[in-house]
């Protein structure tokens, strides 16, 4: 009997050792990680059904490591507790025209939106991108990953630069004016040497009459051979079915606005059989409709999301007549189109969210992005507006938020490091205070902004 207690006695001492070091080594090997968010919510960007009761482990900037394991003790200074949270990857507004203002991009931040994409603008100087790039490599002021475009290439008297005149419009500063094809080959190969994604190709007639001429096919078709000599992409700006069959009958595979485009699947067969064939991407900015009418709906302008966050003359122009004519011509123009007597916001992106849906069933790579700059279109909190119009027209909160992810990083050509949070891709993540698959609303719910796995400073 004593052998025997002996013996239980030893037992218990060696039990007793093993779970003391066992629970010792776990915490030593907590503190081997930067940033641990434990028990949360992920949804992560893929697509994948959420995962419950998560930990993410954060090292190096990447993400280290994910399990399910019990983690007991949030004692430790580098865990946060992600119970009844949910982390989703930073989100990408892929169609940003921007200020380079630190306040300014610290906003793009504040709502979650850690990397932008610039196509061309009136302030894209070379200098004005690396500046960009430089802000959006640190951390220690909150500033968007930037990837951008060359600048503009259009031509003389045509869409933006007559129809949005500004003195920013400086040739070989801020725009190419293309005049002959021939010279298209040595203007492309220049712009290789920078460190762009692709050229900024305006096909685009105009927003709104009076309209100026699109840019001829050769012009196109020349672009995009050059482009591909050179190893780059070509983004084209298009705004109705036309210029889309321009851009498509030119191999061109990235294109940075969905809105003005109207699809048939039947009388379009040809054209959408090229489209899937291409896999080509696609950036949404349905933004646009709603900006439109935003004069209509100053109430819009009172979500205390944003209260106090924007400078006042944004909202000033709400009360700018001209503004207002704009909305009233939309919506004549709109009431026509669609054949309805009456017209609400819904209506204006219904259409549109469908063809978004088949295209997305089909392969096509469509992409979050707002046009951000233009009246009414607010870096960072825009991208959740534009998220809120895709599920006004019916899409899943899931789809949506893998378009403003994942999708996006695959246009960007960095899916191997950021838009989902996988094992190896950087830290670039946002915690929510609730569940958006319920409603996308739900997105603005922020806890925490992280990008390298560091938290980043919100606005107060």
């Amino acid at each position: 009997m004593r052998t025997l207690l002996r013996i239980g006695a030893f037992m218990l001492l060696i039990t007793s050792f093993v779970v003391g070091t066992t629970c010792k080594d776990a915490q030593d090997e907590r503190s081997n990680y930067d940033l641990i968010i434990s028990k949360v919510n992920l949804i992560d960007g893929t697509g994948k059904d959420l995962q419950e009761n998560v930990n993410v482990y954060i090292k190096d900037s990447k993400i280290s490591k994910i399990d399910t394991g019990a983690i007991e003790s949030n004692e430790l200074k580098n865990v946060i507790n992600g119970a009844g949270k949910y982390l989703i990857p930073g989100l990408f507004d892929c169609h940003a025209h921007t200020s380079s203002e630190p306040s300014y991009i610290a906003k793009f931040v504040h709502f979650g939106v850690t990397s932008i994409f610039i196509p061309g603008g009136s302030r894209s100087t070379n200098s004005f991108y690396k500046k960009m790039r430089a802000m959006g490599n640190q951390d220690s002021i909150p500033a968007p990953r930037t990837f951008h475009t060359s600048q503009h290439f259009t031509m003389e008297g045509r869409h933006p630069v007559k129809t949005y005149s500004s003195s920013n419009w400086v040739e070989g500063e801020t725009v190419y004016l293309l005049r002959e094809v021939d010279e298209i080959a040595g203007l492309v190969k220049q712009m290789a040497q920078q460190p762009i994604l692709g050229i900024k190709l305006t096909i685009e007639e105009g927003p709104h009459p009076p309209v100026v001429e699109r840019m001829p096919q050769a012009f196109i078709d020349q672009v995009q051979k050059e482009a591909e000599k050179n190893n780059l992409e070509v983004y084209a700006h298009i705004s109705d079915n036309v210029e889309l069959e321009m851009a498509v009958k030119a191999n061109i595979n990235n294109l940075v606005h969905f809105t003005g485009v109207d699809l048939d699947f039947v009388r379009d067969s040809s054209l959408v059989s090229k489209i899937y064939k291409d896999s080509i991407n696609w950036v949404t900015t349905l933004m646009l409709d709603k900006s439109f009418l935003y004069p209509l709906h100053p109430e819009w302008a009172e979500d205390p999301h944003i209260q106090d966050l924007y400078q006042s003359e944004t909202f000033e122009a709400l009360n700018d007549s001209s503004y207002v004519f704009r909305a009233n011509d939309y919506i004549t123009f709109m009431k026509d189109y669609l054949n309805t007597d009456t017209l609400t916001l819904k209506d204006a992106v219904q259409f549109q969210v469908d063809d978004i849906k088949v295209l997305m069933q089909n392969g096509v790579n469509m992409v979050l992005g707002t046009d951000t700059g233009n009246t009414f279109i607010l870096q960072g909190y825009s991208l959740h507006e534009e998220m809120q119009l895709l599920e006004l027209g019916g899409m899943p909160p899931m789809d949506i938020i893998k378009m403003g992810t994942l999708n996006a990083a695959k246009m960007m050509k960095a899916e191997d490091r950021l838009g989902s949070i996988e094992v190896g891709k950087l830290a670039d993540m946002v915690l929510l205070d609730a569940n958006p698959l319920v409603s996308i609303t739900n997105t603005l719910k922020i806890n925490s902004v992280f990008k390298n796995g560091q938290a980043q400073t919100r606005i107060e």
